[in-house]
């Protein structure tokens, strides 16, 4: 697949505006990827009222010593020096924005704003941010597959696209997009594909560049990314603030490897995203059975295959795994995140990022939501 650059990412104090298209070339990939100009104005006289952040409140085993130049090094003090190296180790963060436009079900900009001010000033700070919003049709390919596939979920776009070309002259899309945009952050957008994708595909390519990540969003998909390299930062409204999601969490959480998470959701369902798991057809499969299954064959298609030509267990369980293989294997594709959109990392994204108009930018972007809401 061709793409073409126009400009480049605003990652400046004064961002230029940038467009980057993706030519289509198949079915599912229809459009474009694109970085949204600037369209909102802001006046400095304002940005010493702004403090949104403070308004809103709101496995590892080791078997032995390893010996290194004729001294015993311990696991624990091997262990301390990986955590160093990866102290040492540049963070490049990911921003899934769609998730943070709601305030529960209810698409809402001011929660927009509110989460990234958090975001900014206590999380990501001055490291790279690269901010991704979903491509129009993104659900598609899954829903063909699976057409209850977040079937109840309210699109942003298009419920407050109206309100905001009235308010702002541009879709609700080129307003986030035009905000992140004078924050220095480059906004992705890859036509036909779901933000998960197309995260999933640049924090591969991230990773092989040396960095670790950190993925903003609230959204469980992204566990089956999490590693030693991987985390997640969640926004946890009760709370009213970020909070980081890590390796040691996911095991003392579910007693399993991430690398098993997607096989284990598969099997479980998702009900949140209308996808059905085993108990909607064999009600006596539960959670403790799948996660002795997962955890002694590794991964679901694993699991189907033995349970093909032997017992693996329990009748009820053989007969689950024989019977509804195709059932599982689709919840496998549908909930499995790609990692080989063709998009490729722009070095310019990995830029320290320039934090002296965040408060700037973020108050009059408040203020303006105020008072347009005023006058309407």
């Amino acid at each position: 697949m061709d793409v073409h650059l126009l400009g480049k990412p605003c990652l400046s104090p004064t961002p230029s505006p940038s467009l980057l298209w993706r030519t289509p070339t198949n079915p599912r990939s229809t459009s474009t990827l694109r970085l949204v100009p600037e369209a909102i104005s802001v006046t400095e006289s304002q940005a010493y009222k702004f403090r949104l952040a403070a308004l809103t409140g709101s496995a590892v085993c080791q078997s032995r010593y390893q010996t290194i130049g004729g001294q015993t090094e311990s696991p624990l003090e091997k262990g301390r020096e990986n955590e160093e190296d990866r102290r040492i180790r540049k963070r490049v963060f990911f921003l899934d924005v769609n998730p943070l436009c709601y305030n529960g079900s209810t698409p809402c900009l001011h929660s927009f704003a509110h989460w990234c001010s958090l975001f900014f000033s206590q999380v990501s700070h001055s490291n790279p941010v690269v901010a991704v919003i979903d491509g129009e049709r993104g659900y598609e390919y899954r829903r063909q597959l699976l057409p209850s596939y977040k079937e109840h979920r309210r699109k942003f776009s298009r419920h407050s696209s109206s309100t905001s070309q009235r308010y702002f002259g541009g879709s609700s899309q080129e307003v986030i997009a035009d905000v992140l945009n004078k924050c220095n952050v480059p906004v992705v957008k890859v036509e036909g594909y779901e933000a998960d994708d197309v995260i999933a595909t640049l924090v591969g390519q991230v990773l092989g560049r040396g960095y670790r990540v950190v993925v903003a969003s609230p959204d469980k998909d992204f566990k089956q990314l999490i590693s030693e390299d991987v985390q997640i930062v969640m926004p946890m409204p009760d709370l009213g603030r970020w909070s980081f999601y890590t390796l040691k969490h996911y095991i003392a959480q579910y007693n399993i490897d991430p690398s098993s998470d997607l096989s284990l959701r598969c099997i479980m369902g998702d009900e949140v995203d209308g996808v059905p798991g085993i108990q909607n057809v064999v009600p006596s499969f539960g959670r403790k059975t799948a996660v002795k299954l997962i955890k002694k064959h590794g991964t679901l298609e694993n699991l189907l295959n033995a349970a093909a030509v032997r017992s693996i267990g329990r009748e009820y369980a053989q007969v689950a795994l024989t019977k509804y293989a195709d059932y599982l294997r689709r919840n496998y594709e549908v909930l499995a995140l790609r990692r080989d959109l063709d998009i490729h990392l722009d070095e310019g994204w990995l830029a320290e990022r320039d934090t002296n108009s965040d408060a700037l930018v973020l108050s009059n972007f408040v203020k303006l939501l105020g008072k347009k809401l005023e006058s309407h």
